[in-house]
């Protein structure tokens, strides 16, 4: 898979990639992701890459040129199967968007910054538009880092055990139920017995209800979406 990311600060996005699973994916060759500074597709030798708003306002705006010069230019190598923008006002990021984006086989994330971008570009270049959250950052480049981080772990040989992404909260439409390890007893708090038993089919059990249980208290429209309303 390939995924690239345009933005007017790529050093935003350094930390994110260079550890933990999106590195070793990188290493493992599962994932190619290439950052594009915008401002080398200035409209000017000063790096200009943002303008005013027509008709006045506070804050600068992401003009269309510089993005369309990038989006061109790597159209001309790549054939890509979404073109994404990270707006606060675009569809929610979730699981199954995840889960449908890891389908494919290379994407474009596009980043905003200060005020967002000349609407044109969104209106005529981009094909999805996702939110991490209904809240304002100062740029796309960390809800991009959200967005790769969610699809790079559900990439085939990325992760050790390759049934630990099928069991995360939301894969099923249910939240994790709880995970406990060593030792078995810490200051009279204890790991349920079940977990201890070896009864493989007990404690498949055990963690269902547990996980109905979870997502009924912390997530109820989640589990009425999945299970339908209770009667009486």
């Amino acid at each position: 898979m390939r995924i690239d990311i345009i933005t007017c600060l790529p050093q935003l996005l350094e930390s994110p990639f260079s550890h933990s699973i999106v590195k070793r994916a990188v290493d493992r060759a599962k994932i190619a992701i290439h950052i594009h500074n915008l401002r080398e597709y200035a409209v000017n030798k000063y790096g200009q890459v943002d303008d005013c708003l027509y008709g006045g306002g506070a804050g600068m705006l992401l003009m269309i040129e510089p993005i369309v010069r990038c989006i061109n230019a790597l159209k001309a190598k790549v054939d890509y199967q979404e073109f994404i923008y990270m707006a606060p006002d675009g569809e929610p990021l979730t699981q199954k968007v995840a889960n449908e984006l890891s389908l494919q086989e290379n994407l474009v994330i596009l980043c905003g910054h200060y005020k967002g971008v000349d609407e044109r570009v969104r209106e005529h270049f981009i094909t999805r538009e996702i939110s991490i959250g209904d809240y304002v950052l100062s740029g796309g480049e960390l809800a991009a880092a959200v967005l790769v981080d969610t699809i790079v772990r559900l990439l085939p040989g990325v992760l050790s055990d390759a049934t630990s992404a099928l069991t995360d909260s939301f894969q099923e439409n249910l939240l994790a139920p709880p995970a406990y390890t060593r030792p078995a007893n810490f200051q009279d708090m204890s790991v349920p017995d079940v977990l201890r038993s070896g009864n493989a089919s007990a404690i498949q059990q055990w963690r269902y209800e547990k996980a109905l249980e979870r997502t009924k208290k912390r997530r109820p429209t989640l589990y009425h979406d999945q299970h339908g309303t209770e009667s009486g």
